[in-house]
């Protein structure tokens, strides 16, 4: 098995690479962190946007039709890589929802949503968890009741990242209410300035000092988000009414599947690599301890089996291959690798590793002791670590549900 990308593929990488050396400047860097803020999209921004979506770059594996250009997976995961990377500017096309409208949507909903997904004008964010149910989304109580053309929500989200920006909230509500667990749910795709919906923010840890460039799980702000009587029409069902669960589970397996989820679990071993191997005297010594080359060669390899989880799906996705159980490894791998990593990072690096932005002495600007904030935040979000051995364990293992607890909310996930 060839495990390398081809000639192509890496012209492809040096051209991009290339792009961002050219185009990727100070102030487009300063915009980009305004407009991850809120506070909108800057001038220089737009441009090298525009530059991108002119060089098809933007969703490149999604079809010309609606927007991409026909490309395979695995370019678009060399273009994603590059970008966060450089910047942390995702180019995959509208998050959770760009993908599952284009696997659950109707042809109009393709052509209303994906264009403008793969031009960034179109940006979802993500209407799951609840104040009372957190990752237990099939707790949901946020109600969506057909009445005529039209469906009127009435709930409350919460932990909505990018809600002060997202032109559009991907929401997962309850359309039959005597319905309990996965049943009765359904999707809509909600644009977020319908009359009735309010947003308010939730300041996180990472607000003050605020977290530097790069750090994961790094927002400044998520939010709780009020929907009182909003009235939706009929056309922004995504799939069929009911059928919600599993829309939303294909979003997740999508959404999961790509460079911006395989980064954000092993850039904290990349980091610090990185820091031993730059010649820094506050920590340069420490290269040469025969303990810390064996833990960082173990993060390494562990690094390097996410990677290869995350080129598995790549290559059942791009064969229409169904998941069973792979994204939810993924799941489990990386989140639980940060979380290992940022630990032992800071053991290495010691008690310097634990100051934050702007502190005196604080290493690379306080990344590691930021990432340490974050880290235990990705084995929660788009699901549970435990939820998800669960699901390995039935659906790829082909286990039974333990005997005895049928009736717990643990079984019933």
């Amino acid at each position: 098995m060839d495990f390398a990308f081809s000639a192509e593929e890496e012209s492809l990488r040096a051209s991009v690479r290339s792009f961002i050396r050219e185009h990727i400047t100070d102030d487009v860097r300063r915009e980009l962190a305004d407009a991850h803020a809120g506070r909108g999209k800057g001038p220089a921004l737009l441009a090298v946007q525009d530059a991108i979506f002119r060089r098809g770059w933007l969703a490149i594996s999604w079809p010309k039709e609606y927007g991409g250009q026909g490309g395979s997976l695995v370019t678009q995961y060399i273009v994603e890589e590059e970008f966060i990377r450089a910047c942390d500017m995702r180019v995959g096309g509208g998050g959770t929802g760009g993908p599952a409208v284009l696997a659950c949507g109707t042809e109009e909903q393709k052509r209303e949503f994906l264009p403008g997904c793969a031009r960034l004008q179109i940006s979802f964010c993500q209407g799951y968890s609840e104040p009372h149910c957190g990752t237990d989304l099939a707790g949901i109580r946020c109600r969506a009741i057909r009445e005529g053309d039209e469906y009127v929500v009435n709930g409350q989200k919460i932990y909505t990242t990018n809600a002060q920006n997202a032109t559009h909230i991907f929401l997962l509500a309850r359309t039959d209410p005597e319905s309990r667990r996965q049943a009765g749910l359904s999707v809509f795709l909600v644009p977020m300035d319908t009359p009735g919906i309010t947003v308010r923010p939730l300041w996180t840890i990472q607000n003050e000092p605020q977290a530097p460039p790069h750090t994961t799980y790094g927002e400044a702000r998520t939010n709780e988000v009020f929907f009182d009587n909003v009235k939706v029409p009929a056309s922004c069902l995504l799939g069929q009414e009911g059928d919600g669960w599993n829309v939303t589970q294909r979003g997740l397996n999508l959404d999961r599947v790509g460079a911006w989820r395989y980064l954000m679990s092993v850039r904290r071993t990349e980091d610090v690599v990185n820091l031993l191997k730059s010649g820094d005297a506050a920590v340069g010594h420490l290269s040469h301890d025969p303990a810390v080359r064996d833990k960082v060669a173990d993060l390494w390899t562990e690094a390097q089996m996410c990677r290869l989880m995350t080129m598995r799906s790549l290559s059942i996705a791009a064969r229409a291959g169904s998941f069973s159980y792979e994204g939810s490894g993924e799941k489990v791998a990386g989140p639980e690798h940060g979380v290992r990593a940022t630990e032992a990072i800071g053991q290495i690096l010691g008690p310097h590793a634990e100051l934050l932005n702007g502190s005196p002495g604080a290493i690379d600007s306080g990344v590691f002791a930021h990432n340490l904030l974050g880290a235990f935040q990705s084995t929660v979000n788009h699901g549970s670590v435990q939820v998800m051995r669960d699901q390995i364990a039935r659906k790829g293992l082909g286990m039974p549900r333990p005997a005895g607890v049928a009736g717990t909310r643990a079984a019933r996930v």
